[in-house]
């Protein structure tokens, strides 16, 4: 990668979406990509947890909690990405196919949309 000097460009590229994001109004505190990520996640979760709506089980949890990571270092999940680490080693789209069914797309997206948010 060039010349590049910086400590990672990974840490500089969040620490750049944390500036922007707190510049354009969407933060009010400057806030890493890595926390508002953990924070979203986690109020999506709690919010399907809420009332008497479908749960998700603990095996689900964990590939919900994967999808977060691998969002956090990459910033979006696609669907072929099921088929890369970590997720591959678990049983990649076949694995979760068989753990959310025909809502697997549908949580992709809405995790793509609700993490960044």
């Amino acid at each position: 990668m060039e010349d590049y000097q910086g400590e990672n460009p990974i840490s500089d590229l969040t620490a750049l979406v944390a500036l922007i994001r707190r510049v354009v109004g969407l933060d009010s505190t400057l806030s890493t990509y890595n926390n508002t990520v953990r924070r979203n996640f986690q109020r999506w979760i709690l919010q399907h947890h809420s009332g008497a709506g479908e749960k998700f089980n603990e095996a689900q949890m964990a590939w919900l909690q994967m999808i977060r990571d691998h969002v956090i270092s990459s910033f979006h999940m696609e669907g072929d990405d099921l088929e890369m680490a970590p997720f591959d080693a678990k049983g990649g789209m076949g694995k979760m196919y068989q753990l959310f069914g025909d809502r697997m797309d549908e949580v992709i997206e809405e995790l793509n949309r609700e993490l960044v948010a």
